[in-house]
């Protein structure tokens, strides 16, 4: 091997371990606060771990009253759930109609969806308010879920990843006698989970991370989030370093769970564009 390709690769491997040490610290500082005390995390004389785990940090987090931290975990829990599944539905729907159903329209629909995403979130804030007010829905789950429900971000990933799945598998269902719909959910779906895996991890992310929607909406401390929960703890008057750490900590234990389980789905969701066999 010459003297230049081994150097390369050192580099390469050395730029890998510097970037995973940066990606990784953030969480080393999370997991190594959460279990210590204040005076420790705000000491001078900084150890690499606490001198005692402090395990009490844990409960004192859940019998916060003000945080609530116990149904904020709930209610993100099943905001997300209930978000992707919503999500996923309609915006694949929506992708596999504008990829394979021919109608009039279809090209100006696709161009409005495309549209969409160059309206910045502020812009339809506002209104989206007044409408979830009118209709009654601040402080319900419906308030936070439906308003943002479709994602036409997602629908054109969906299309995009549609217009490359083979033409013969969807005709051989027709020639069975099924419909778009029939085709859609007995031949298209199964054999595309691993692209729904993909957006679903994605989705749940996106929505387990909302922040502005539910403060605004979610008004009752019964209806919070994890993360409006999160900046409860942050006062101007108090701030208990251990419990926002260790509320931290446990607040991406989902993501990082879903993460693990999705993670081959996610990425051959992502790499792959199809069916293999």
């Amino acid at each position: 091997m010459k003297q230049s390709t081994v150097a390369g690769t050192v580099a390469r491997y050395a730029a890998l371990a510097i970037a995973t040490v940066l990606f990784l610290l953030p969480f080393y500082l999370m997991l190594r606060n959460a279990f210590a005390t204040d005076k420790e995390i705000t000491g001078v004389d900084w150890t690499i771990f606490p001198s005692s785990l402090q395990w009490g940090n844990v409960g004192e987090v859940f019998t916060d009253t003000s945080a609530n931290f116990g149904r904020t975990l709930f209610n993100s829990a099943f905001i997300a759930v209930t978000q992707t599944i919503g999500t996923i539905v309609l915006s694949s729907m929506a992708g596999y109609a504008l990829a394979r159903i021919p109608f009039r329209y279809a090209t100006p629909i696709f161009y409005a969806v495309l549209l969409t995403l160059m309206v910045p979130p502020a812009v339809t804030f506002v209104p989206s308010f007044i409408i979830v007010s009118r209709l009654g829905w601040v402080n319900s789950y419906q308030g936070i879920i439906v308003p943002v429900l479709f994602s036409g971000f997602t629908a054109f990933l969906f299309r995009q990843y549609f217009l490359n799945f083979p033409r013969e598998l969807e005709e051989a269902g027709r020639i069975d006698g099924l419909g778009y719909l029939g085709v859609f959910w007995r031949i298209v779906v199964p054999n595309s989970l691993g692209f729904f895996a993909a957006i679903s991890v994605i989705t749940v992310i996106s929505s387990w991370n909302q922040f502005l929607w539910p403060l605004v909406v979610g008004q009752d401390p019964d209806m919070w989030t994890v993360q409006v929960s999160l900046s409860t703890l942050m006062t101007a008057q108090t701030i208990n370093l251990h419990q926002v750490f260790m509320a931290a900590l446990i607040s991406i234990v989902p993501l990082v769970l879903v993460f693990v389980f999705l993670q081959r789905y996610l990425v051959q969701g992502v790499a792959e564009s199809g069916i293999k066999g």
